[in-house]
């Protein structure tokens, strides 16, 4: 009986013990776990607190840098292009460029002038967090909108230098054919004392862009006004102090053909024959042209105006510098510099002044070497009637791109939009200010006096 009960008391002890150690290994095992977890949770939580850089932090980080070493520098921010060192004073950071490379990795891209008025374009390496961040390598891109090399993309999405002899025209800003984007148009309103008005373009569907509204959000009252004369379609706005700090969106679905010669079935209207505020048709502007044209002046319109197109690449410098951007020809002709709307407005005066017809039209050209982001601003070019057709020209570009010279001679590419056509644009209700000299950002007007609507363009591709 003993014997027994001493070999069942052993049994149980023996499962007893098994048990024990059983759930001994399973606490251990589960409190393991719990500690890996934690550990992971830890880990995670400091990824998740890592600093994020935005588009901010990178122009934050790019403008304290130039400040810092301009301070340094008596006044100038130095920059070793080759064996010359330059001595530059900051413009403006392009904010459409500023980009994350990695995570700790970013890119800028700056413009910055000498004492000649010449604007250099500087691309700017960076790393490290918002508020540390160091430039680490430094190259001069562009001279005066000149690149002296392109970027392009590896599909591991990393970007290399190309010798500007060997980038193809999409690396160039060109894109052949059709293009299909999606395109942003936002304005934010300042703050509003008074009462105000607002004026905004509105892209049309014509016979070499197809466009769909697909959303809009405008504050105060509103509605469409049309520019019979130059055939635009205009949103006007009637805003209050409650309207102060909102936005306008304007989402837009393009298609777009490739430019080129195109007959018209309209007749040729006298304005485009005519004189314009900035855009005078006069003997000076005769006297330039028939220089230009040469022994050319008993050849065709079109021999013509492409020695006024040449003329204008080679004496023409685009700078954006000085009273540019308000396409004054006489400006233009004088200062020998401008941005597109010089380049332009010069064109029309010297044609027309030799009775070749020509007009103007503004819009925006999206990046052929990305597929989103943002948009340098606005670009304007003409048009040129001879030979019974309508030919493009954008000079400003084909000065920029000497390769492009030809191209842009008679085409514009499909990747871009335009707004409106036109200059001294008659509206009713117009502006106090008188005809809108051109139209591509909104004009604003607070109590009748002019104001500034901060103004972005952003792109997408479905590519």
């Amino acid at each position: 009986m003993k014997v027994k009960l001493f070999h069942f008391l052993k049994g149980k002890c023996n499962f007893l013990l098994t048990q024990s150690l059983l759930i001994f290994g399973l606490f251990i095992v589960f409190s393991c776990q719990s500690n890996e977890k934690q550990v992971n949770s830890e880990k995670e939580n400091k990824e998740i607190s890592r600093p994020k850089v935005d588009i901010a932090d990178i122009e934050k980080g790019i403008k304290a840098y130039i400040d810092s070493k301009t301070e340094e520098n008596d006044g100038y921010f130095v920059v070793k292009d080759g064996d010359k060192l330059l001595r530059l004073q900051l413009v403006r950071v392009h904010t459409e460029y500023l980009s994350n490379l990695g995570p700790q990795s970013h890119f800028a891209c700056v413009d910055l002038a000498d004492v000649n008025g010449d604007v250099y374009d500087v691309d700017f390496f960076m790393e490290g967090e918002p508020g540390a961040m160091d430039v680490t390598a430094t190259s001069v891109h562009k001279l005066n909108g000149k690149p002296f090399y392109s970027w392009k993309q590896k599909q591991d999405k990393t970007w290399f230098k190309l010798p500007i002899e060997e980038a193809t025209n999409e690396l160039l800003g060109v894109i052949e054919g059709e293009d299909q984007f999606v395109f942003n148009y936002k304005a934010t309103l300042p703050s509003l004392e008074n009462e105000a008005e607002m004026w905004i373009p509105m892209a049309l569907t014509d016979d070499f862009q197809e466009v769909e509204l697909v959303s809009m959000e405008v504050p105060g009252n509103h509605r469409m006004i049309e520019d019979k004369v130059n055939h635009n379609q205009i949103l006007y706005l009637e805003l209050g102090p409650e309207d102060s700090g909102k936005e306008v969106a304007l989402i837009y679905k393009v298609k777009r053909k490739e430019k080129g010669p195109y007959a018209s079935q309209e007749k040729v209207a006298d304005r485009y024959l005519a004189s314009n505020r900035l855009m005078p048709v006069d003997r000076r502007f005769r006297e330039i042209a028939l220089e230009a044209i040469g022994e050319k002046n008993k050849d065709s319109h079109l021999m013509q105006a492409r020695a006024i197109y040449d003329y204008i690449i080679d004496n023409m410098r685009y700078a954006k510098s000085g009273e540019y951007g308000k396409g004054d020809a006489v400006y233009a002709c004088d200062a020998k510099t401008g941005n597109c709307t010089e380049f332009h407005s010069l064109f029309i005066s010297l044609a027309r002044s030799v009775g070749i017809p020509a007009r103007f039209s503004i819009g925006a050209a999206i990046p052929s070497d990305r597929n989103e982001g943002g948009i340098d601003g606005y670009h304007c070019w003409a048009e040129f009637y001879a030979e019974g057709k309508w030919w493009p020209v954008d000079i400003s570009e084909g000065n920029k791109y000497t390769a492009l010279a030809t191209y842009y001679f008679g085409r514009h590419p499909a990747n871009r939009i335009e707004f409106s056509r036109g200059r001294d644009l008659e509206l009713n209700p117009g502006p106090a200010s008188g005809p809108i000299n051109f139209l591509a950002y909104p004009l604003l007007e607070i109590d009748g006096q002019s104001a500034v609507a901060q103004t972005t363009f952003t792109f997408s591709r479905n590519n």
